[in-house]
């Protein structure tokens, strides 16, 4: 049997990265950015190692750094677009992901971002409500307003998906 690492922010990233990409996947819309905003949580957990490990629960700290960066990502390409510069070409490697996960992701892009992030954080990562409102920074209730609203407009984005209808993306 292969010990256990000493070191708790790598112990944290073997229990835990491939479940945070996957939530943040659902947040973001795209795999890359996931990757990229999780990997960069990890990078703040080392920069802050002795914060780091006084936290009660590392997962959602690292849960809720990465939300922030994604948010500060996706507020200064909407700067950068506003003043006429193109993002970077997307990279897409969504490829091996099943139909079904493909089909949810491409639906909650079509969501706008709060909505987006209350219902990947809840459904997908599991969260109870409150957990939700303490990662993203707002009121229980806004939560419960954003997954009602969220639920309503999956279903119906869910509803026009060609995959869901048994047709096909090619």
């Amino acid at each position: 049997m292969a010990e256990e690492p000493e070191d708790p922010i790598q112990r944290c990233f073997d229990a835990s990265y491939r479940r945070l990409v996957g939530q943040l996947y659902a947040v973001c819309g795209d795999l890359t950015e996931a990757e990229e905003v999780v990997a960069e949580a990890f990078a703040r957990a080392v920069a802050s190692r002795r914060t780091f490990e006084r936290v009660e629960r590392p997962e959602a700290w690292l849960r809720t750094v990465a939300v922030n960066v994604a948010r500060t990502r996706r507020r200064r390409s909407a700067i950068a677009e506003r003043l006429g510069r193109r993002p970077g070409p997307e990279v897409r490697r969504d490829a091996d992901l099943s139909d079904d996960r493909l089909a949810l992701v491409a639906a909650l892009r079509t969501l706008p971002v709060a909505q987006r992030e209350s219902l990947a954080l809840h459904y997908l990562a599991d969260l109870p409500v409150a957990e939700v409102a303490e990662t993203l920074g707002v009121a229980v209730g806004t939560v419960k307003a954003r997954l009602s609203r969220g639920r309503i407009a999956l279903a119906a984005a869910l509803a026009t998906d060609p995959l869901v209808h048994g047709g096909s993306r090619d």
